[in-house]
């Protein structure tokens, strides 16, 4: 069976620069204030990463909020406000057609917990420790 050979391939370097130019709207939008709206202006967010379709018509823009407790809040409020962010996006960043902006939390630094605590587990530390041990162990096989 043929696989599609872009759903092995990343991001195009087109995909990728959009993204970028939109996530720095959206993280200016943020930074001067123009999100109006008390659950976004009490919350700390950043945009990190804004990843789009292979047609831009669509960027999924990730937030990360400081206040764990606050992250469902603020990805609803960004969510009520996104028509004014799609229309200062298609403003500030020269498309054919302003992209459909979802929201979601990112869960970055919890997949990095995650690696850590499984690279600090006993058994990682120990072959990580002897590596020779892990090598003689295979050759047993």
């Amino acid at each position: 069976m043929k696989k599609n050979s872009a759903s092995l391939q990343g991001p195009s370097q087109r995909q990728l620069r959009v993204g970028e130019l939109v996530r720095h709207a959206i993280a200016d939008m943020v930074l001067r204030g123009e999100l109006v709206d008390d659950v976004i202006t009490k919350a700390i967010v950043t945009v990190p990463e804004v990843r789009m379709s292979p047609d831009l018509k669509i960027a999924t823009a990730y937030l990360t909020v400081h206040d764990p407790k606050m992250e469902q809040a603020v990805i609803k409020a960004f969510a009520k406000h996104h028509g004014l962010i799609r229309r200062e996006v298609a403003h500030r960043v020269n498309l054919k057609f302003a992209p459909e902006i979802r929201f979601r939390p990112d869960e970055t630094l919890d997949v990095v917990a995650k690696i850590d605590a499984l690279l600090d587990s006993p058994e990682v530390r120990r072959d990580l420790e002897n590596p020779r041990r892990m090598i003689d162990e295979q050759d047993e096989d």
